[in-house]
């Protein structure tokens, strides 16, 4: 029986999809091409000199007080990102927490993170 080949590429995350220095964090910052906003998470997008897309969280205490939640949010992002990385063109996306998440569930968690990377496909 012949094997079927997907139309998706291997869906690894590698080291170097990550934003790993302050630096990286602060290019993006402070020039960002786009603002996504959804009610309780937000993405910073700006073009990449790299052939890859990146992705950065910076989730801090005081919107998400317990590490297991805040590690939860960290996977549901990596997750959306790794599958959904050979669409994106090269971007820096960096998430950010705007408001506490105590009150939503992980379905309405990953709605969130999915509508900001349908906003970020689009463009």
């Amino acid at each position: 029986m012949p094997q079927s080949t997907s139309a998706t590429p291997t869906a690894n995350f590698t080291k170097e999809q990550r934003l790993l220095t302050p630096q990286a964090f602060r290019e993006v910052f402070d020039a960002p091409e786009r603002k996504i906003h959804q009610s309780h998470l937000m993405a910073f997008v700006r073009h990449s000199p790299y052939d890859k897309p990146r992705i950065g969280m910076a989730i801090t205490k005081r919107k998400v007080p317990t590490a297991v939640v805040r590690n939860l949010i960290k996977r549901h992002i990596r997750e959306q990102f790794r599958t959904k990385a050979f669409k994106l063109e090269n971007k820096d996306i960096v998430f950010i927490v705007k408001k506490s998440i105590k009150d939503i569930d992980n379905k309405e968690l990953k709605n969130e993170i999915n509508n900001i990377f349908k906003k970020i496909e689009k463009k």
